[in-house]
C-alpha cells in the first residue's frame, strides 16, 4: 500500500529511553502501527554519522559524513549514496520537500543543496511550529523529515536516560503533538505514513556522552504508522539505514541498488 505523504520525526539523543519517560504521542503511534524500542544504529554513534545513515541508506564508511563535514561542506549531489530526497525528487521533480533541522548541519551539509528541499532551522519549540505551519500550508507535501535536538543537549548536560534527560524527551513528544495536532487538522491522518525514531543512545562509555559501540549508545527507538501497517506489530532486527528504504517503499518509490538498507520483516505485511 503506497501512501500520499511520509513525515519522518527524529528525536536526537533518546535512544531508547522513551521507555522511561512519558510519552503519549509517541505511544499511540506505536500502538497504531509498527515499533521496536530495540533497533540499532550506525557506528560511530555520532548525530552526523547516524542521521546520514537514515537519509542515505547507508553505513558512515560509504557515506562519509561526519560532523565537521557536515558542518563545513555540502554533500555532493552525484553521489553513489543519495539522500531519500533525491530520490524523491528524481521521481517527482514538483513534489513539495521539506526539512525542518535544529541542528543546521543537516540542513546544509547532509541533505543535497540542488534538489530544492525547503529547508527551516530553528529551535525546537520554533522548529515544531513552523513544520505545524508548513502542513497548514502545504497539504499536498510529499516528505517532511524533522529532527528535534534538545533530547541530546539535555543527555550532555544532566546524563543519559536520567530525570532531567527523561523531561526533555516528554518535550520532544509534546512537539511531535503538535506536528500530529497539524496532520490532524489538515484532515491528513488517513493517508500519512509517520515514522518516529532517534539517531542514537548515550551513557555507555560516558554518562554525559555516546559515539561508543556499548548498547546503550547503540539502541534506539523506532515506529512508524500509516497505510499497510498492521496496527500493534513488534519490530525485530531493524536498522536506523532501513529508514530509507521504508521511507522509499511507503511513497511507491524505487530504491537505489547502493542502498544497504532493507524492509523489515513483518512490516508492510511482509
Amino acid at each position: 500500500t503506497t501512501c500520499n505523504r511520509v513525515i519522518i520525526i527524529g528525536w536526537d539523543g533518546a535512544g531508547d529511553f522513551v521507555r522511561h519517560a512519558y510519552t503519549p504521542n509517541l505511544d499511540r503511534l506505536f500502538l497504531t502501527g509498527a515499533s521496536t524500542l530495540e533497533a540499532q544504529t550506525a557506528s560511530p554513534t555520532i548525530s552526523a554519522e547516524c542521521w546520514g545513515t537514515l537519509l542515505h541508506g547507508v553505513d558512515p564508511m560509504k557515506h562519509g559524513l561526519n560532523n565537521t563535514r557536515a558542518e563545513k561542506e555540502t554533500y555532493p549531489d552525484d553521489s553513489p549514496y543519495p539522500s531519500i530526497f533525491r530520490v524523491a525528487r528524481e521521481a517527482f521533480p514538483d513534489a513539495k520537500l521539506a526539512a525542518f533541522s535544529a541542528w543546521t548541519p543537516i540542513n546544509s551539509g547532509i541533505i543535497e543543496q540542488s534538489i530544492g528541499v525547503h529547508q527551516v532551522s530553528l529551535p525546537d519549540n520554533e522548529l515544531a511550529r513552523a513544520v505545524a505551519a508548513y502542513i497548514k500550508d502545504n497539504p499536498d507535501f510529499m516528505l517532511i523529515y524533522v529532527q528535534l535536538d534538545l533530547p541530546d543537549a539535555a543527555g550532555h548536560q544532566h546524563g543519559y536516560n536520567t530525570p532531567g534527560q527523561h523531561r526533555i524527551i516528554e518535550q520532544a513528544d509534546r512537539h511531535t503533538g503538535s506536528i500530529l495536532d497539524a496532520l490532524i487538522s489538515a484532515g491528513l491522518m488517513a493517508d500519512t505514513f509517520i515514522l518516529t525514531v532517534t539517531d542514537h543512545g548515550g551513557g555507555g562509555e560516558d554518562a554525559f556522552g555516546h559515539g561508543s559501540d556499548h548498547p546503550l549508545d547503540k539502541t534506539i527507538f523506532w515506529g512508524c504508522t500509516g497505510p499497510g501497517i498492521e496496527p500493534g506489530t513488534q519490530l525485530t532486527n531493524v536498522h536506523i539505514a532501513d529508514t530509507a528504504a521504508v521511507v522509499a517503499h511507503a511513497l511507491g518509490l524505487e530504491a537505489p541498488a547502493t542502498w544497504e538498507g532493507k524492509l523489515p520483516v513483518g512490516l508492510f505485511g511482509s
